[in-house]
């Protein structure tokens, strides 16, 4: 196709990165682990404010090392937002433990506080709870961290999509009793792949980058206590993340501006809705995404096929986990009730998956670029 892509978002690299891993290159420290590996931990536990942080091959890595030290294993339960993106429900079936699914609430598309407080009325005693700041939104942490401690569970973040987002002042994953962040290539930094473990609690952190370094013991030779996982991130991908972090506040306000030219180009078009924001918090705005209203002849799929034909990248919101085909014994639970008890439920999350669209969301898009989506979204409703 001879017409530019315009992409969902991608990487944007500015030059420092290659600067860090040229001194990578020229030190020959190309294999894992390094001085870049070491100072983005530092970079990062001082950017978040968490204390401690461990890098890891991916989010995922991060996700699965937190049930772990939290002892998640098999026959326990956990809670979990449903509308998520698998990587952060996998973790606990690879313990053998059983997602239970959280509903979300309008106001911010987040784990419902609600649904989270009747959960325990059947499950009173998860291992551990997983909400996800959805595409970069802060979730509802005041009740949510209310209600954990009322419970005595601890709080897993996955805070992949929201590094940068603030709660009250506070940075989004430091919250929990461990918080996750993800380097993928379309996050708001990148280290081409990669993820972080942070927590206040330094013995955590180290616990996971000892079983992140295929739980090597403190001895002359390889010796072995516990099942280690390859999860470190390599001296060269921290490089990149060195000199993404450079940028990280400057790629934030660049999407709070997208945000904030999609909100008032459809300010007028009463069957259209941005992503709720919370208002307790500062969203990076990660992704941009809209709403169409019910009853509303237009869908998002017409949407996403115009958008599509101009060499356009979007994207739907995530299917809940719930409905995913892979999830279908687990229970999933709403405000008003369980699905193993009620069938099939109304549900708020399903209803933003029906009904929602993620926009082109990258920084480098122009005024151009960002001139010709709002064309072709604005034509389906004249």
């Amino acid at each position: 196709m001879d017409k530019k892509r315009i992409y969902l978002s991608c990487p944007t690299m500015h030059g420092e990165e290659q600067q860090f891993v040229q001194e990578a290159f020229d030190t020959n420290w190309v294999a894992p682990l390094g001085p870049n590996v070491n100072a983005l931990e530092k970079e990062m536990a001082a950017y978040t404010g968490a204390g401690y942080a461990s890098a890891l091959s991916a989010g995922t890595a991060a996700i699965h090392l937190a049930l772990r030290l939290l002892g998640v294993a098999e026959g326990d339960v956990v809670f979990v937002s449903s509308l998520t993106f698998s990587a952060t429900c996998n973790p606990i079936v690879y313990e053998k433990a059983t997602p239970v699914f959280i509903d979300s609430e309008e106001d911010t598309w987040n784990m419902s506080p609600k649904a989270l407080e009747k959960a325990f009325e059947k499950y009173p005693n998860p291992k551990a709870v997983i909400v996800v700041h959805l595409y970069g939104t802060p979730a509802k942490l005041d009740e949510i961290m209310d209600i954990c401690k009322k419970h005595n569970v601890p709080l897993i973040e996955d805070a992949a999509e929201s590094l940068s987002s603030t709660y009250k002042g506070k940075q989004t994953g430091t919250f929990g009793k461990m918080g996750i962040y993800s380097f993928n290539g379309n996050k708001i930094i990148t280290t081409s792949g990669g993820g972080m473990l942070v927590s206040d609690d330094e013995s955590l952190t180290k616990k996971a980058t000892f079983l992140a370094t295929q739980a090597r013991d403190a001895a002359r030779h390889y010796q072995h206590s516990h099942i280690g996982y390859n999860y470190r991130m390599s001296n060269i991908t921290a490089g990149i993340g060195r000199g993404q972090l450079l940028h990280l506040e400057e790629h934030k306000a660049i999407k709070k501006k997208i945000y904030k030219q999609y909100e008032e180009a459809f300010a007028d078009i009463p069957e259209l809705t941005m992503n709720p924001l919370n208002p307790d918090g500062d969203s990076n705005c990660w992704l941009s995404c809209v709403t169409i209203a019910e009853g509303c002849p237009v869908t998002y799929e017409q949407i996403m096929d115009a958008l599509a034909e101009e060499n356009i990248e979007s994207r739907p919101i995530w299917k809940p986990m719930h409905l995913q085909p892979i999830f279908a014994d687990c229970d999933f639970v709403t405000e008003n009730g369980f699905k193993s008890e009620l069938g099939d439920l109304e549900s708020v999350s399903e209803d933003i998956f029906n009904r929602g669209l993620c926009l082109p969301s990258d920084i480098k898009n122009t005024q151009e670029d960002m001139e010709l989506i709002i064309k072709i979204v604005r034509s389906f409703f004249k």
